[in-house]
């Protein structure tokens, strides 16, 4: 839609839309007080529709008017054109062409998506005789096509990290226990203990070395470590409770989603933390909160006794159609680069191999530790976001067992900039956007200083009588 400046061409989405809820042009146009020929022009992607029709569009059919707009389409899009970037598929796609597929067939673009998957799993493990884990960036691939975590990861993200049956459960749960009225995790725990008989127990390291949480099922107790700081144990005594209270809702999700067996286990503990995220912090209070502080992360914290982890991770889902909050995508990085949890209620770009952009500021807060750094920057299709990022360390070290620390990416769209504490002091209009990346291997900017390895879809020179930015030279992209 880029291509067309300020016009919303939105036929393939409406005819899609429209055949999805079993309804002629007429009925609809009926629906909507509009003619049919109207429909039929905007269809025939003859005509744009207003903001005005986009509006009714989604009172009537109760859609946002971004997914009837087709915002949760333009993740789907930067994967297949990522994928289409591989070698393997030859010439080079322009974005207009991938963009007219997604539109038009958003299911085969989803299927061509997990044919490439199969692919690339098929090309790593079978047929060359090497060693893929002899490869680093091998070895990052192959973990990605881990599939456990894959279908875990697939699943919230189609589902934009928000399940309103388990929210709704945890914030009922949260006004029958009172929880902002007292300490939570005296609350939490006599709850533990008077409804299901489990004592809460906090043990020393030389008890539990390796280990934060175990449940001793025998004698009733739940052990927790030492190491873990307050928000730590409220957390796990939350997952617990979650576990106990609502089961029958998470197996209920876990059966909709169809996961296989050896995906389960991650499933059933995902769904568990997602209801102790969303019992600490309610989602009606939570985003009240939100709002009136303009997201400022820490003061959050404070008020709801959870981590700055905890309550970034939870911003991702505050997807409730009726009352929706800022679209947030989150990373969770070490300092080589791993990603070990990555959410999304927007379109952010993921990296899915091969490591993410330097230029990006969640790689330099590892040399601020727990000071908030801003930055606003670009992707090379245009898209804009502002991004915040904090170092942040799991639980307590000690001088022999340092924590681990981690680097924690939230993120927009610049549209909603503006409603961040964060921004409130900048003249957004002015700053100009850092340019990054997905990563070296899907980026197509030339002359990067930063850049590691040439894109995997253009030819590669290495020019002998020069040396320039980078150490790279390709054929420049093509403009689609």
């Amino acid at each position: 839609m880029s291509d067309r400046g300020e016009k919303l061409i939105i036929g393939a989405r409406l005819k899609r839309l429209r055949r999805t809820l079993g309804l002629t042009q007429a009925q609809m146009a009926q629906d909507l007080g509009v003619s049919s020929s109207y429909i039929t022009l905007i269809e025939a992607n003859q005509r744009p529709v207003s903001a005005k029709l986009l509006l009714k569009l989604s009172q009537v059919y109760d859609f946002s008017p971004g997914e009837v707009a087709g915002a949760q389409d333009l993740q789907l899009q930067a994967d297949l054109e990522a994928a289409l970037k591989d070698p393997l598929f030859g010439e080079h796609v322009p974005r207009s062409e991938v963009e007219e597929v997604v539109n038009a067939s958003p299911g085969i673009a989803r299927g061509l998506l997990r044919l490439h998957q199969k692919y690339r799993e098929m090309a790593l493990t079978s047929g060359t005789g090497e060693d893929a884990y002899s490869d680093r960036d091998r070895v990052e691939l192959l973990e990605q096509t881990a599939r456990p975590v894959d279908e875990v990861r697939a699943h919230f993200h189609a589902m934009r990290n928000h399940f309103d049956r388990l929210d709704r459960a945890a914030e009922a749960l949260a006004d029958t226990l009172e929880i902002w009225r007292n300490e939570p995790q005296i609350v939490l725990s006599d709850r533990l203990r008077d409804g299901h008989g489990y004592r809460v127990r906090i043990l020393p390291q030389e008890v539990m070395p390796e280990q934060l949480r175990l449940l001793d099922p025998h004698r009733r107790h739940l052990n927790l470590s030492e190491r873990l700081d307050q928000p730590g144990r409220r957390f796990q005594i939350a997952v617990q409770l979650a576990r106990l209270e609502c089961a029958d809702l998470i197996e209920a999700e876990l059966e909709a989603a169809g996961f296989s067996k050896a995906a389960q286990p991650l499933a059933r503990t995902s769904f568990a933390n997602y209801v102790a995220a969303a019992l600490l912090m309610p989602y009606g209070r939570f985003l009240k909160a939100a709002e009136t502080e303009r997201y400022d992360v820490e003061l959050l914290c404070q008020r709801f006794g959870t981590s700055y982890e905890q309550v970034a991770h939870r911003l991702t889902t505050l997807q409730r159609p009726e009352a929706r909050g800022v679209p947030f995508f989150f990373v969770r990085m070490d300092r080589a680069g791993n990603v070990s949890k990555r959410f999304s209620a927007g379109r952010f770009h993921f990296s899915k191999f091969g490591g993410s952009c330097p230029l990006w500021n969640i790689h330099s807060c590892f040399e601020t530790p727990d000071r908030v750094q801003t930055q606003v920057i670009a992707m090379q299709d245009g898209t804009t976001y502002f991004s915040i990022a904090r170092t942040v360390s799991r639980h307590l070290g000690t001088f022999s067992r340092p924590s681990a620390r981690f680097a924690i990416g939230l993120g927009c769209d610049m549209a909603y900039a503006p409603r961040l504490t964060y921004a409130q002091d900048l003249d957004l209009a002015t700053i100009r956007p850092v340019e990054i990346g997905v990563n070296c291997y899907l980026c197509e900017r030339p002359n990067c200083p930063s850049r590691a390895y040439p894109p995997i879809n253009r030819e590669f020179h290495f020019p002998e009588r020069s040396r320039g930015l980078s150490s790279f030279d390709f054929e420049r992209p093509e403009t689609g």
